[in-house]
Formats: structure tokens, sequence, C-alpha cells
């Protein structure tokens, strides 16, 4: 028997761009299994504006800690800015509500340590956005991929150039280590070698190079990496946000054939390519093309996918050690470049300065009392 769906009691922190952009659309969409009861946000005006958007009856609070102890809220949707969402999301699970949070989840290893903890107090769940692996292109090539229809992936590359100007960085709280966490390796690529992590599994070894090439920022605002999977498969990862020509891109080329992803900002079935090596029966590439089904990468397939694990009783996609994997990528890379040597799955740990903070206190990257 399929699960029961209950209809959901949702709560939103944070009413800007992305929660009435993004996961408002992804709520209406879900309509018969989540229902918006509440939102969250300092400035008054905001919540105003947010909650006519909404319509209905959708109580406004200025205080979280007032918000889940007037709620009591099944789940609660985290869209603040990054320095913000460790702390929300601890005390929405504390309350019973489960979570799903904007990336990056939070800004270091030892924060997700801090959320994993929560979760074990409360019997909760907190999943980050990583909207990318949830459209049915991605869906498809992770079980081509995963079950080996391709045969054994050997090379990829894993691109996000894109283009953020002064006044992009302009906004108080982006640029900083206590804010974001870091460059574009935390706020912009994340999402890509999510997708990257998700397509090939654990990774075993990273190499990385990191700069501060344009803009005046704590952090970096380049950053490439050679990275060693355990599968054997090798790969490269650029994240940037100095590229006039933008693209979101992936590449995987295993044996029997390569598979490549070009979009911006998301993807459909059409931005799935797969080339067939010369070997390969015409009839057995064939059955590689996209389902039939086209789901866009989204916040409303994210959200679904969370939904049906709440059915189930059931640790939803993008959480738990899931999550744990990609922030710790990102704490690796952030290593490797800072300190000019490979990182290894699993050496960063309490002690070591990468777990508490991505600069790492390095003393070139850390930051100082001018830029505070």
């Amino acid at each position: 028997m399929p699960p029961h769906r209950t209809r959901r009691r949702v709560a939103v922190i944070g009413t800007g761009s992305i929660v009435s952009g993004s996961h408002l659309p992804a709520l209406t969409a879900h309509a018969d299994r989540a229902e918006l009861v509440a939102a969250v946000d300092v400035d008054q005006a905001h919540l105003g504006a947010f909650r006519e958007l909404a319509g209905g009856d959708v109580a406004g609070y200025t205080s979280v800690d007032a918000m889940l102890d007037a709620v009591r809220p099944d789940l609660v949707l985290v869209g603040t800015p990054p320095s913000l969402h460790r702390e929300q999301t601890v005390a929405a699970l504390k309350a019973g509500a489960w979570v799903l949070c904007e990336k990056p989840l939070c800004l270091s290893l030892a924060e997700y340590d801090e959320i994993a903890a929560a979760e074990e107090a409360s019997g909760a769940y907190a999943s980050v956005v990583f909207q990318h692996r949830y459209g049915s292109g991605a869906v498809h090539a992770r079980q081509l991929i995963t079950g080996g229809e391709l045969g054994a992936p050997l090379v990829a590359h894993c691109q996000t150039t894109w283009h953020r100007d002064a006044a992009y960085y302009a906004v108080p709280w982006r640029g900083t280590w206590a804010s974001e966490g870091g460059g574009p390796t935390m706020g912009h690529g994340i999402h890509q070698y999510d997708l990257l992590l998700h397509l090939l599994g654990p990774w075993t070894e990273i190499r990385a190079m990191a700069a501060r090439l344009v803009h005046d920022t704590e952090s970096e605002d380049v950053s490439t990496a050679l990275v060693r999977f355990a599968n054997g498969a090798l790969a490269t990862v650029v994240n940037s946000v100095l590229s006039p020509q933008e693209v979101s891109r992936i590449r995987v080329d295993c044996a029997d054939a390569t598979v490549e992803l070009t979009h911006l900002y998301g993807h459909r079935n059409e931005d799935w390519v797969y080339t067939p090596a010369p070997h390969v029966p015409a009839a057995r590439a064939d059955a590689w093309r996209t389902p039939e089904a086209d789901v866009p990468s989204s916040h409303t397939a994210q959200l679904g996918a969370l939904l049906d694990a709440y059915d189930a009783d059931v640790r939803p996609p993008g959480s738990g050690p899931d999550a744990r994997a990609t922030l710790e990528f990102a704490a690796a890379l952030y290593k490797s470049a800072f300190t000019g040597r490979p990182v290894h799955a699993g050496e960063i740990g309490p002690g070591d300065p990468y777990y508490a903070a991505m600069h790492g206190d390095h003393p070139h990257w850390a930051p100082t009392e001018e830029r505070a």
C-alpha cells in the first residue's frame, strides 16, 4: 500500500526573492499536500508584501521562536542569508519540524554536526535545497550511470562559470566568510558539483586552487579542482563569478557514452545529451534517450520528494550523510587550495581548522579587522 498522504502545515522563514519566487510556487503546486500557515521576516514591509502575495490566512511573525511556539509547523522552509541557516534550522528541528533549507545548509562541518545532533535529538530531518538533482533528466542520468548502462565512468567536467559585478557584492551579507561561508565555491558552484557527486558517488582525493582576482571580497571569486572518485573516475571542477559568457555544465565520459548537461539555472530533459561510443549498437543507444515525463529541476520537484519521504516516515533525500558529503567536498576544496596539498575524504574533523571554518584561519584568507 502507498503511504498515507497528510497535508502538512508549513512555515517559511525569510520572505525574499528565493522564497517568493521559488518556494511559494512549489507550495502552490503541492497545495493538496502542503498548506502555508505562517511566515517570518524581521522586515515588516517585506513580510506584509509576502503575506499579500501568498493570499489566504498566512500568519506573520518577526521572531522565529515566537512563530515556532505559536504555530508548531510540520515543515519549515528556510530562505534567509546563509549565516542564519544553522541557528534557524536547529530551532525548527528542536520544535519538531522538518526543514528544507536553502544552500548552503550551514557554513562549516562543525555547524553541520550541530544540525545532525539536533536531528538525532528531535527525530525530525533537515534537507538542503539542491534542486538540480530532482529534474527527470538528472534522475534518468543517475540511473544509467549508477546502473552501469553507460559503462564505467572515466572522465568528468563540472563547470559553473557565472558573472557577478560589484553591485552584486554591495549587498551587505555577500562576500564575507561570516555571512556566506565562502565565495562561488559555496554560493554558486555548489549546485553543479553536488549534482556531479550525485551522479558519480563518493570522491577520495581533491587537489585545488583558488584566487581573488577581481572582487574586493574576503573569499575567493574563482576556484578550480582536480578530483579522484572512488570508482576511479577523474574530474575537473571550476567555480567562477568572473565569466561574461555564463553557463552551467556537467560532462561525464563513460566507457560506452558521453553524458552532457548544459544549462544555466535549471534544466529540462532536452538539456541532456547522450553520445554513444562508436562500438555501441543504435538500439542500445536509443534506450538511453530522455524519459517520457519532463520534470524540470526545481524547488517544486524537490519539495515533492521531501513530502513523499515525510509520508513514508523515512529520511528525505538531500539530508544526513548525503548533505554532509557535499559540504565536506567544499571544505576539502578550500583546504587543498589554501594549503597547496591534496586532501583526502574523511580527513577533516574536529581539531582541523577547516572543520570550524571554510577559510581554516589561513593567514592570507581568514577575515581581518580591516574587513570586519
